[in-house]
């Protein structure tokens, strides 16, 4: 943190020469470049990136970049005025023109390489050099790190060019992607789920872009069209984009003795992630060796209660490798994510995903993404045997770690005191069983009714004399359970609280970017209106237009049920 971050307090940024005046860049200035980099950050084809930490990249600037959108709360928290977005410069920044970058800003950014890993498998594949060294931010350049209200944040452009990452990529990024980026983060931030920050959202009037998107009402798994997108550039903020990819690529090099300073340069990242993410949990007294070790125990508390908290709102990671895995325990890259409408628990929207990337399967995923973290900062306690048996310990102590936390989940939206087993899972049961959809029927439980006749509104499907009864049985238990507590009231606001009213329903989202291909941007400033209170009852006209069922129409049809990674 520089020295004179207290100054700015509870200042107003309104210029963007105020704004530059926030840069600091902790990144930078304590870990290593790659050598091979040119210093002027003109670095983007393809090529295999040996050592360092990171790569001095310029983005390529969007032409003719146009304001769509910006966060009013984040720029809010970060003390920045509204009109900033407008701002010339500031505009121009974040739709990938450094240049106008003043000192002591740089007049480069950066992308950062990270090694591939699923369910704890290594991959190399999908390097075009077989290597694991061409693998990174593709289209991820960060431009901006610096401190507000005491709180240092990286502000990194998705779509801001190719890289040496970019595996011959273009490096763009198009306004359905960036849109559906831009809306996810602001409304998982509103849940109260923690996760990476929208900044600004800027279309390009006259890049266009060719992807494999869907035909209209295509009911193909797979892209059967090319579209023409328009590029676009959403920003987004965090206190570091540090993923357990990234530590595998080290560890990786260290195992292997890739180069003499593999084992100093995954201790030097392993400490910046210790003072980017938990600089204030972790105790700078203790020897480095238990420092690793008490970042091990709050990654996994991080992690555990971060895949909880996506179960409870619905939402499935699609692709949850573990370089889409924060090392800081934060949600992470919006491409093939969506939120459980109809409740399955192998849901899962994205075609390139599988079974093993499902709604239900999202803590298994997270323990092997844990595996690879812990498998990684291993090496650095290999000369402390003490240090290494807690280390292991902690490892071993995921799964029932993580059960604890799934079963507080489920014991919270019920309304529980503690936890049920029985009850819980012949829920789960009927729920598959009624075809339901997830948010409207643990919306409408929040409100205890005492007949399954108000929750049929949540039903997709019509029910059985048998099946009614089924759930009349199941409801009468759970009664008894709530009723038991003299405050029907407050268990009832308790259950709203973690039960949100309005989801994210892809059919509903769609319109807005397809309205913004257009020049309209009404629909997504609606929606940013929406899901800035999910938690909360909003206007007839609101719930009549976003709390409901998703219509037959929708089902199965391509890029709304279902859709592949084409951004």
């Amino acid at each position: 943190m520089p020295a004179n971050s207290n100054s700015f307090k509870s200042q107003i940024t309104k210029t963007f020469a105020e704004f530059s005046q926030r840069a600091d860049y902790s990144l930078l200035n304590s870990l290593q470049p790659d050598p091979e980099a040119t210093v002027d950050g003109h670095d983007h084809s393809p090529r295999e990136v040996f050592s360092g930490h990171y790569v001095p990249v310029r983005p390529t600037a969007i032409p003719d970049p146009e304001y769509i959108s910006h966060s009013k709360i984040l720029f809010n928290e970060l003390g920045l005025n509204n009109n900033l977005a407008l701002n010339e410069q500031f505009r121009r920044l974040f739709s990938g023109d450094i240049t106008v970058a003043k000192k002591p800003m740089r007049p480069v950014g950066w992308a950062t390489g990270y090694a591939l890993s699923i369910y704890g498998t290594e991959y190399t594949q999908q390097c075009p050099f077989g290597t694991g060294n061409g693998y990174g931010d593709g289209r991820a350049i960060s431009v901006f790190e610096g401190v507000f209200n005491g709180n240092r944040l990286e502000m990194q452009l998705k779509g801001g060019g190719p890289t040496p990452y970019c595996r011959g990529a273009d490096g763009r990024a198009v306004l359905r992607s960036s849109v559906r980026e831009f809306l996810a983060q602001e409304y998982m931030h509103a849940l109260g789920i923690p996760t990476s920050r929208s900044l600004t959202l800027y279309v390009s009037q006259s890049e266009k872009v060719r992807r494999p998107w869907y035909e209209e009402g295509s009911r193909s798994i797979d892209p059967d069209i090319l579209v023409e997108n328009p590029t676009a550039i959403t920003t987004r903020v965090a206190p570091s984009f540090l993923r357990v990819g990234q530590l595998e690529l080290f560890a990786r090099r260290a195992r292997n003795n890739t180069h003499q300073n593999a084992m100093s340069e995954l201790q030097m990242i392993v400490k910046h992630l210790i003072k980017r993410n938990y600089q204030n949990l972790i105790d700078p007294s203790l020897s480095f060796d238990y420092q690793v070790v008490e970042l091990a125990h709050l990654f996994r508390g991080r992690l555990i209660s971060l895949v909880a908290n996506w179960m409870r709102v619905g939402y499935c990671q699609g692709n949850f490798n573990s370089d889409n895995c924060a090392a800081g325990g934060f949600t992470l890259d919006y491409g093939p994510f969506g939120f459980c409408e109809l409740f399955e628990p192998s849901f899962q929207p994205w075609t390139g995903g599988g079974e093993h990337f499902s709604f239900f399967n999202q803590p298994v995923a997270a323990e092997a993404n844990y595996q690879m973290f812990w498998a990684s900062i291993r090496p650095l306690l290999k000369d402390n045997s003490k240090a290494l048996a807690r280390l292991d310990k902690i490892r071993d102590g995921f799964a029932v770690e993580m059960n604890r936390e799934i079963e507080a989940m489920w014991t919270k939206k019920l309304g529980l005191k503690t936890y049920d087993s029985t009850l819980v899972k012949e829920l789960l049961q009927l729920m598959v069983l009624s075809k339901l959809d997830y948010t409207i029927f643990f919306r409408k439980l929040s409100y205890i009714p005492e007949q399954i006749t108000f929750l049929k509104g949540s039903f997709y499907l019509s029910s059985s004399e048998e099946v009614d009864a089924q759930w009349g049985s199941w409801l009468q238990r759970w009664l008894y359970l709530i009723k038991r507590h003299d405050d029907i009231r407050a268990i009832s606001a308790g259950m709203k609280r973690v039960n949100p009213k309005y989801t994210w329903r892809e059919w509903l989202i769609a319109p807005a970017y397809k309205k913004a291909a257009e020049g309209d941007y009404s629909l997504i400033k609606e929606i940013q209106t929406v899901f800035s209170n999910p938690y909360d009852e909003q206007s007839f006209e609101i719930e009549k237009k976003y709390d409901r069922l998703k219509p037959n129409k929708f089902f199965n049809t391509g890029g709304l049920s279902h859709y592949s990674c084409s951004s």
